[in-house]
């Protein structure tokens, strides 16, 4: 398992998606533009009006290349598959040990720990970087809040506590990060706390598009080994909400989404230029700006990081895969708590 299912992200609008032979073309205006064959394909993800012949689709459903529907800023609207795949015993696993409480608060926060640890890194590494002492200073007092929160987590009895921890870490923790900005560009990707539904200014518009292409890839690596994207242990069950695919991505948000959200902005590749504001204050993205980021998160996805249990260098791209294959071992009982990725 050592080659990443590519995805196609079409986001030019009105394009034409239909099959022809054993490829997948695109036309725009009648006029084709790109023609990849099917067997390179494990996900097609369309933003905005996008429109898909009957053939393909039906294709798609045979081959197991998921088709994703999301808006142009990214929110998922449906997802096409073919017959869900899978042990069956596996999904029940995961369905009854969901009910068990001290099962689902062990998962949950070992999700948390994960995501808390590799936040901190986060921040360590911009007071390591920071040029200016109240920066370093700031960064490092909340990334001791961090710490303070990952040593209160052993002693969380119930969902609501950990859920508790998190929001509060979640914070502390989106408070410092605009210090991690060049100060050339703090004036237009200043963030004031976490906002989404829609993002109300430049750095949350840019996070909320990373988290929807995450939150995609690590639904469909929970998809590849079976288990049920809907029915997760730290996020609530609502439905049409992919729970465990939130559970999942929580550990990888600061490493894979908010850093190449850092790096986007302060290489100047993403600027103020590149957003418009909506009527009611709605801040997004606009078009050639996705590019740039889908462009950017596909070959994030190719960079190699060590991973600790593994010990050995691992794509970027493969992490929730092999987090999706250690949970659905913990659910087996082959592992007896299930391991978090600790980025280091």
């Amino acid at each position: 398992m050592r080659t990443i299912e590519n995805t196609l992200y079409v986001m030019t609008p009105n394009a034409y998606l239909h099959l022809e032979n054993d490829t997948l073309r695109v036309d725009v205006e009648r006029v084709k533009k790109l023609q990849v064959p099917l067997h390179h394909l494990g996900a097609v993800v369309c933003l905005g009006n996008i429109m898909l012949s009957p053939a393909l689709m039906h294709r798609c459903a045979d081959e197991g290349i998921a088709l994703v529907l999301l808006t142009e800023q990214g929110r998922f609207k449906a997802r096409l598959e073919g017959a869900v795949s899978g042990n069956i015993l596996l999904r029940q696993a995961q369905h009854r040990l969901a009910l068990e409480q001290a099962f689902a608060v062990d998962v949950a926060k070992n999700i948390i720990a994960g995501k808390l640890r590799n936040s901190r890194q986060v921040l360590l590494r911009g007071a390591r970087e920071a040029t200016d002492d109240a920066d370093r200073s700031t960064l490092t007092a909340v990334a001791e809040t961090l710490r303070i929160s990952l040593n209160g987590l052993p002693f969380a009895a119930d969902l609501d506590t950990v859920r508790g921890i998190e929001g509060n870490a979640a914070k502390n923790y989106f408070s410092a990060l605009p210090l991690l900005v060049k100060r050339d560009y703090r004036d237009d990707f200043g963030m004031d706390g976490r906002t989404r539904r829609p993002p109300r200014d430049r750095f949350n518009a840019l996070l909320s598009f990373l988290y929807a292409m995450l939150m995609n890839d690590c639904r469909s690596a929970l998809e590849s080994v079976g288990l049920d994207p809907q029915l997760g242990f730290l996020h609530a069950v609502r439905p049409g909400r992919a729970a465990l695919a939130l559970d999942l991505m929580e550990e990888f948000r600061a490493i894979f989404a908010d850093r190449l959200a850092l790096t986007l902005i302060n290489r100047g590749q993403i600027t103020a230029k590149d957003f418009t504001l909506r009527e009611g204050g709605a801040v997004l993205l606009a078009d050639d700006a996705r590019r740039t980021v889908v462009v950017a998160y596909q070959e994030r996805k190719q960079e190699e990081v060590l991973h600790p249990l593994l010990e050995t260098k691992t794509p970027i791209g493969l992490l929730p895969m092999l987090q999706a294959r250690f949970l659905a071992r913990t659910l087996r009982g082959e592992v007896e708590h299930y391991p978090p990725f600790l980025y280091r």
